[in-house]
């Protein structure tokens, strides 16, 4: 490993390092979702409990690292993980309970399916949730700040773009494995020609098209 790249990763893990060694908790669990904003599709939440020494190479916030680079990620942080969990909220229910209570179900969901409970959390901006108990701490942009909440949204945004590329082969016509389903021109162009499809978010979509 590089040089530049171990002290970005050193960095990373600051928040973790001093729980770990300064507080002497052991098992802390990282949580991001992806999917707030897409027009389209669930909302996926990814909770992850990694190793105290683990430092893979590349893992970052979601966002900054490529869509091949994240697929070889998730499975390296599936391997190393000590316990990881997924929440998926479909579509209607988003439809039915809004995006941000439907994000904070999916997060309980994914705590739920941990085989390791954590001792603390540390999640992605969230407040007001249910962590089944355990403590948590919400951090601000907590993807780029945070190594275990970098791992998780590389876990739940894998997960849900693999679940678009599926849909992708039943509604070609809106282009999700090029979008995933948000709100690009095409996609919002795909849906004023063809209408709406099963699993469009209506309350999201109310403003392209009236169906």
């Amino acid at each position: 490993m590089k040089e530049k790249e171990l002290e970005r990763l050193q960095k990373l893990k600051e928040i973790e390092n001093y729980i770990h060694e300064e507080e002497g908790i052991e098992y802390i669990c990282g949580i991001d979702e992806a999917g707030r904003g897409p027009l389209a599709g669930p909302v996926v939440v990814a909770s992850v409990i990694m190793p105290k020494d683990s430092m893979i190479e590349g893992v970052n916030d979601s966002k900054k690292v490529s869509e091949k680079k994240r697929e070889k990620l998730y499975e390296q942080i599936k391997e190393e993980a000590i316990s990881y969990g997924i929440g998926i909220i479909e579509h209607d229910e988003i439809d039915e309970i809004n995006i941000l209570e439907a994000t904070k179900k999916g997060l309980t969901i994914s705590l739920h399916c941990l085989e390791q409970k954590p001792d603390v959390i540390l999640v992605d901006a969230l407040t007001n949730i249910n962590t089944l108990g355990i403590p948590y701490r919400s951090i601000i942009k907590g993807d780029a700040k945070s190594y275990s909440i970098a791992a998780a949204s590389i876990l739940a945004k894998v997960t849900r773009d693999r679940i678009m590329r599926e849909m992708d082969k039943q509604y070609p016509e809106y282009g999700f494995e090029a979008h995933k389903g948000y709100g690009t021109a095409k996609h919002i162009q795909a849906i004023k020609e063809y209408g709406l499809c099963p699993i469009h978010r209506r309350t999201f979509t109310k403003n392209f098209i009236n169906k």
